[in-house]
């Protein structure tokens, strides 16, 4: 069973420091279901990507 991960809309905000960046390389179908969701929730591909990947990184499990 998955987890949900919730998005809420973003408000309008610019000018935040601290990143890197990175290139990634990903499926076209992939970047499409990022783009939609980008448009729902008024966030950049980018902003939705960080979001994703932080809440993954908290729930992923390394099997040995």
């Amino acid at each position: 069973m998955r987890e949900e991960i919730k998005i809420a809309k973003k408000v309008q905000k610019k000018g935040d420091d601290g990143h890197k960046i990175v290139s990634v390389r990903m499926k076209d179908e992939l970047i499409a279901r990022l783009d939609e969701l980008s448009a729902k929730t008024n966030r950049s591909r980018n902003e939705l990507i960080n979001l994703l990947l932080e809440s993954a990184v908290e729930i992923v499990k390394i099997e040995e």
